[in-house]
């Protein structure tokens, strides 16, 4: 199963995640959600997988940006809605390995892809 990569191209995170896949071995498909945008059926499946607490990211400048009602939907229901329509608000990369998601790449997630693609 060929994994796929969320992010943005020039994302420092994203950047050092698709070198390691790459040295690993891994095959992968990138998206770059600014360019390819999201569906709103793969916004649900990322907020279902990890939920919203981890998925949205509350520190980038795409988020400080926003208005406080807009900034608001982010903790209810318009959550999906409002990911799709700001793709950056987005923690990169994020990773479905068709098993699973990942978000992020810190030491905790690297372990964890590495076990897991022991796994595929």
């Amino acid at each position: 199963m060929t994994w796929t990569v969320y992010g943005i191209s020039n994302c420092d995170s994203v950047k050092k995640a698709r070198k390691w896949l790459d040295a690993a071995g891994i095959a992968y498909r990138f998206h770059d959600f600014r360019k390819d945008g999201l569906t709103p059926d793969t916004v649900a499946a990322m907020l279902a997988a990890v939920g919203a607490e981890k998925l949205v990211n509350k520190r980038g400048t795409t988020w400080r940006n926003l208005d406080p009602a807009t900034q608001a939907r982010a903790a209810d229901d318009g959550v999906a809605a409002l990911l799709v329509a700001n793709p950056t608000l987005i923690k990169r990369p994020v990773i479905d390995t068709g098993d699973g998601w990942s978000v992020g790449f810190g030491k905790a997630e690297q372990a964890a892809l590495a076990a897991r693609r022991d796994l595929t």
